[in-house]
């Protein structure tokens, strides 16, 4: 199983806003800081506003935070909700698969997708930012946000 580009750099900024203190970071100090295009940034922070993960104050003194639901959530679950709940392999696409009717694969690979899920439930964004990951997490903008937008 592979995760998409949007559900990993979401998980990676979950992880970041767990991390950052006092100083809020913006999303464009987000963006620069997982040096991954504003935009791209600009939707995933949207998608987990949306979600009750992140909050969003604008003007001076705002910034990202990261909620209690956020904080607790489910990384699983999380997964589950931003790849959504498509199979793994098209079978019923613009050109169905001839074997779809008697497949065995399908279902297997549905038990698997359902098995990778079900080993991230238990963790939360906060054991994600656990030692060691954590510290290192804060070593990459040097302790603290910058307004610059970088390091």
């Amino acid at each position: 199983m592979r995760l998409t580009r949007f559900t990993d750099l979401a998980l990676r900024v979950l992880m970041r806003l767990a991390v950052a203190d006092a100083d809020l970071p913006t999303t464009r100090d987000v963006a620069a800081t997982m040096e991954v295009p504003y935009t791209h940034t600009a939707k995933v922070v949207a998608r987990l506003q949306h979600l009750g993960l992140v909050e969003a104050r604008r003007g001076r003194g705002g910034g990202l935070t990261l909620t209690p639901a956020g904080r607790t959530a489910s990384v699983g679950g999380l997964v589950r909700e931003l790849e959504g709940a498509g199979d793994v392999v098209e079978c019923e696409g613009s050109t169905p698969c001839p074997l779809r009717s008697a497949c065995i694969l399908r279902g297997a690979l549905r038990r698997a997708q359902e098995a990778f899920f079900a080993s991230l439930d238990p963790l939360t964004v906060n054991d994600l930012v656990a030692a060691p990951t954590g510290p290192v997490l804060l070593g990459i903008s040097g302790g603290s946000w910058s307004r610059t937008g970088g390091p």
